[in-house]
């Protein structure tokens, strides 16, 4: 065997040991997707709604509702589902309403899947705020511990009780946070008031506003009683060949047939296998390359896994296919890497937020946000501070735009926060969402926290335990977490693959003077890099603008201000991405709705965009910037170059 084979040998045993690593859940969460073999059906629209406004928000245990349809237990208003029930209504208490809400539908369930015996039938929630009990037909049949992610359960038996009666699905949500929930909080009673009444209200250390609700799809799909459970995707490549290790977790079938084949965007067949597990080799490979990296950003095969699997009565098949992404991402002392090529981050921090709908998933803004994302020559962007929708990483994974995959872990303030049961919480929001993501392209690392209380005696065990937890999940991807912390003290940041500082400089620290920038900015990247030798994001920085105030010279929350800002920090990371720096992430894309405070009018205005998507000043700085960093890479073709008429 020659060095060459040898070499490429070497690396597929490589992606072998890799993969092993990766395969540690013993449970699927597939995306839900239509195939021959599978039928999705959306209940988004109108549910019956109630908030429990009983003094302990109990009611509605104490008195079954679950039992019989909502509205014949009291009145119900609509609530459309997917969004945040906060600013639905006229009712001021609803829109911080703490405590047990009811969202209830009757559905038709296809008489064929009722009919059918080896069908299937899975009810889906995409993600709801923050704590949930469902019932079918008043027999409990989950509940899910956490906003953000997905969870389902198969429901088959209980609608095939008796066929006649329509299937009506109740759901109580909870979005009261305690100390070992993510997002941590406390509930302070207020009952020391002299006055005729008291109240309570929900503490937070996070300055985004509680949206709560259903906030994704709640859907119905089917699979054959034998079916593909789980996939998980390893790639790299050697030369022009794509690696693609790929392992398929079955339910419902001691022995089953699997056939696997990696299709191209143009349909041909570019590779197949057998088996539950093996290597897909891809000549003159097609590589998934981030936005403005490559002339042919996001590129996407569709590997199809084909089951087949008998009983002794029937014979089941199967078919889910899966996009797949071929590519790296490695971390050396100064650089970040994808496919062995520097990648630098030029990017924004996110919020799901916007008017009305608060949280809940709008194809409407998704789009409009990818559009606005890709005018400003953004590459990258974080998921501050929780898991986004799958369909927005679906986005990023055709579109090449990456991501930094976040946990809802932020506000970790209080050493209470630290103990054993909010560790053992966070693992396991952990391991749902590398269960969730593992597969995207987009997604290039896991972020387990924002801004904790790091410099805590006990932040060093937590997060040492929590990073080396999800090294274990996914030993693919870099892991870090965003921290605000002294870089001296800061307990966690030896364990972190990257860096991730955010900073104020002129805003939350020295506010108003704008000299400051150059100094602080560069000490603390001097100070960072000097202590741990890793490479830097600057994770967020910042200011406030009230669309619309101008002053000059300068002052703070006007256009102005924002905009130098932005160019001071600028001036400094032009100086360090040639050294350690590897990426900047603006706070905020748009503005973003808050808690009402003396510190925010009307939410929080640092977005470069207004709530409703429209350009600050700063839009147009960041614009100029982002598109000459791409064009400096020299990898780009003529026809993506910045615009000539700005």
């Amino acid at each position: 065997m020659d060095p060459p084979e040898r070499l490429g040998m070497f690396r597929v045993v490589c992606l072998l040991a890799v993969f092993d690593a990766v395969c540690l859940l013993d449970t699927g969460m597939l995306f839900p997707r239509e195939s021959s073999s599978r039928e999705v059906k959306e209940l988004n629209g109108l549910w019956d709604f109630r908030a429990d406004q009983s003094p302990n928000r109990n009611q509605g245990f104490d008195r079954a509702w679950y039992k019989s349809r909502l509205a014949e237990t009291g009145p119900v208003i609509d609530m459309p589902v997917p969004a945040s029930y906060n600013d639905i209504t006229q009712d001021p208490a609803l829109r911080d309403f703490i405590g047990w809400v009811w969202y209830e539908r009757e559905v038709v369930v296809p008489a064929r899947w009722v009919a059918d015996g080896g069908t299937r039938v899975v009810l889906r929630v995409g993600s709801a705020h923050y704590y949930s009990v469902v019932w079918v037909n008043g027999v409990k049949v989950t509940e899910h511990d956490g906003g953000h992610l997905p969870f389902e359960v198969e429901i088959g038996s209980l609608i095939r009780k008796d066929p006649t009666v329509p299937c009506r699905i109740t759901i109580a949500v909870n979005n009261t946070l305690t100390l070992e929930t993510l997002p941590p909080g406390t509930i302070q009673h207020m009952d020391d008031l002299k006055a005729s009444f008291s109240f309570f209200v929900q503490n937070f250390n996070f300055d985004f506003f509680n949206y709560a609700g259903i906030h994704r799809p709640v859907l119905l799909y089917t699979t054959p009683k034998a079916y593909v459970d789980d996939i998980t995707v390893v790639t790299d490549f050697l030369d022009n060949t794509g690696l693609v290790k790929y392992n398929v977790s079955v339910q419902g079938a001691a022995n089953a047939t699997l056939s696997v084949t990696l299709i191209d965007k143009d349909g041909r067949c570019v590779a197949t296998s057998n088996g539950p597990a093996g290597v897909l080799k891809v000549v003159d490979v097609k590589l998934w390359w981030p936005y403005l990296m490559h002339e042919n950003p996001g590129y996407l095969y569709s590997m199809e896994v084909r089951l087949t699997a008998a009983d002794g009565k029937s014979t089941f098949e199967d078919v889910y296919s899966l996009p797949v992404g071929i590519r790296t991402v490695s971390v050396t002392s100064t650089q970040f890497l994808i496919n062995n090529k520097p990648f630098y981050f030029h990017g924004v921090n996110k919020h799901e937020d916007s008017d009305i709908r608060g949280k809940g998933l709008d194809w409407p803004l998704i789009v409009k946000d990818f559009n606005l994302m890709k005018w400003l020559g953004a590459n990258s962007f974080r998921t501050s501070h929780y898991p986004y929708a799958e369909e927005i990483l679906q986005m990023c994974d055709r579109h090449g735009i990456v991501v930094i995959d976040e946990c809802p872990g932020v506000g970790i303030k209080d050493i209470r926060s630290f103990g054993k049961a909010s560790l053992t919480h966070h693992l396991v929001v952990m391991d749902e969402l590398v269960r969730r993501d593992k597969n995207h392209p987009s997604v290039v690392m896991w972020s387990v926290a924002n801004e904790p209380a790091a410099e805590m005696p006990p932040a060093e065990f937590y997060f040492k335990t929590l990073i080396q937890h999800t090294k274990a999940l996914d030993p693919t991807r870099p892991v870090t977490y965003i921290t605000a912390s002294n870089y001296a003290r800061d307990k966690g940041a030896p364990y972190v693959d990257v860096i991730c500082v955010n900073s104020y400089f002129s805003w939350y620290h020295d506010p108003g003077h704008l000299e400051v920038i150059p100094i602080q900015l560069n000490t603390q990247f001097e100070n960072w890099y000097g202590k741990y030798q890793k490479p830097i994001i600057q994770s967020e920085y910042g200011a406030d603008a009230v669309p619309g105030l101008h002053s000059d010279p300068p002052v703070m929350f006007t256009e102005e201000y924002q905009k130098v800002v932005l160019q001071s920090y600028h001036n400094v990371f032009d100086q360090k991405r040639k050294q350690y720096v590897i990426g900047e992430l603006i706070w905020n894309f748009a503005d973003f709705m808050t808690v009402q405070g003396i510190l925010r009018v009307v939410g929080n205005k640092k977005g470069v965009f207004t709530r409703q998507r429209q350009p600050k000043a700063a839009a147009f700085i960041l614009r100029e910037r982002y598109w000459r960093l791409a064009n400096e890479t020299g990898r780009l073709p003529p026809w993506t170059k910045y615009p000539c008429s700005l």
